[in-house]
């Protein structure tokens, strides 16, 4: 069909459009499929990634760390198989501690009554399940390479236009394209934003020691340095680095040989892995959190990091926008089996009670871990230390903060139980 026949051909009919295919994205259009809805998936990329995709014996260097709620959503769609034959790396342990003091606390599996505290996955190969339970869906029409032109409303919905002329109509469209979502620039929803004035430093390393199946955390003076578990083969030595720093030590990291750049690791660290060796490309990304004032409007939903993005020091973002997905999916598959209008207010109005404030109180812990550890005031730091030491003596207390750490928050989406 050529370009004039695009613009000129009526609007193609959804039961819901997604403008987004990374992970909450392709997750919400996974639970909506499966429920019988007929979806479109509309993505900038020009192809999806697939397992052939994925190559090399590192790890990629993006990863999560997914929560044992996570791993139970991502089960529930039938994803979960394929990423534990990929590669999945479980931890048992945490340890947190302040660099510039003595405080220090630890968490266990044991301690929280579950087997895993969750697992360390890279992206691309998350990304790559969920996209081979969409891709060949006969209820999932996918739209690539595509740019988004206009937003209008309609008496049955909201309809896009795409940037090639083609319209796509739906009674539910949903932005989940990022921090700096396109669609929801296109319905003038306002965002609050919070510059951190950091940056995060990525890279892939291999110590002397093995992890244990321990994701550690150190608190300093520049920020949180997360040393999280992986191992390739059976071999435990591997860990991805996020370190959370000033702009200016973000760019004298990522311009650091690997040799210097494993020493600088492990100085600060203070080698408790032994040797650190840099194994891939180092990479940084500025932190800025980012909450939308309002998740919903008539016939449209915000998801994923198009609603909120946060610091990545609990590495909680994609666990909140997994939920995201898992609770809209759920108030819409149930209207939408009752015949009720499910892209309607009164349905998507409960998908924002049901999220706002999870997600805003995580944004507000992420601020405050920030603020409290950011400063170099002894006051703050012996009430700090002292605060994580007493706090690891106080099993109850340990118990309630790691059943937030799983996800065990709130009313869970029946998937996610």
């Amino acid at each position: 069909m050529d370009t004039l026949a695009k613009k000129t051909a009526p609007a193609q009919q959804f039961d819901a459009v997604v403008v987004g295919g990374g992970v909450v994205g392709v997750t919400l259009v996974a639970l909506l499929a499966q429920a019988g809805m007929q979806v479109a998936l509309v993505e900038a990329r020009t192809e999806p990634l697939r397992w052939q995709g994925i190559a090399g014996k590192l790890p990629g260097v993006r990863v999560s760390a997914l929560t044992p709620v996570s791993q139970r959503l991502l089960t529930h769609l039938g994803a979960w198989p394929a990423m534990a034959r990929a590669r999945v790396t479980p931890y048992r342990y945490m340890q947190v501690w302040d660099a510039e003091g003595s405080g220090e606390i630890n968490f266990s599996a044991d301690e929280a009554g579950v087997p895993v505290l969750g697992h360390i996955v890279e992206n691309d190969i998350t990304q790559a399940a969920l996209n081979a339970l969409v891709m060949d869906h006969p209820k999932v029409t996918c739209f690539f390479d595509a740019t988004l032109q206009a937003l209008q409303t309609s008496a049955a919905g909201r309809w896009l236009e795409l940037g090639d002329g083609r319209k796509l109509n739906a009674p539910l469209l949903v932005a989940a394209d990022g921090a700096r979502s396109t669609l929801r620039e296109m319905a003038e929803i306002e965002v609050a934003i919070d510059d951190m004035g950091q940056e995060a430093v990525v890279t892939t390393v291999k110590c002397t020691q093995g992890h244990g199946s321990t994701a550690r955390q150190a608190f300093m003076e520049s920020g949180p340095l997360a040393f999280l578990p992986l191992t390739v083969d059976g071999d435990e030595r591997y860990c991805s680095i996020v370190w959370s720093t000033t702009p200016e030590h973000a760019s004298t990291l990522v311009n650091l040989a690997h040799e210097a750049l494993g020493e600088a690791l492990g100085k600060a660290f203070g080698y408790r892995l032994g040797e650190v060796v840099a194994c891939d490309r180092t990479y940084r990304f500025p932190l800025i959190q980012r909450h939308a004032r309002q998740y919903v409007q008539p016939h449209l939903a915000l998801i994923g990091d198009a609603a909120h993005s946060i610091h990545p020091l609990a590495g909680q973002g994609v666990n909140l926008g997994l939920m995201d997905a898992a609770v809209l999916a759920e108030e819409v598959i149930n209207a939408w089996k009752r015949g009720a209008p499910w892209g309607e207010l009164t349905t998507l109005n409960r998908y924002e009670r049901r999220r706002r404030l999870d997600n805003s109180a995580m944004l507000g812990l992420m601020k405050g871990f920030r603020e409290l550890f950011g400063t170099q005031m002894p006051l703050f730091t012996l009430a700090r230390n002292l605060g994580m030491s007493g706090m690891n003596q106080l099993s109850p207390v340990k118990r309630m903060v790691m059943r937030q750490a799983i996800g065990e928050r709130g009313r869970l989406p029946l998937n996610c139980r």
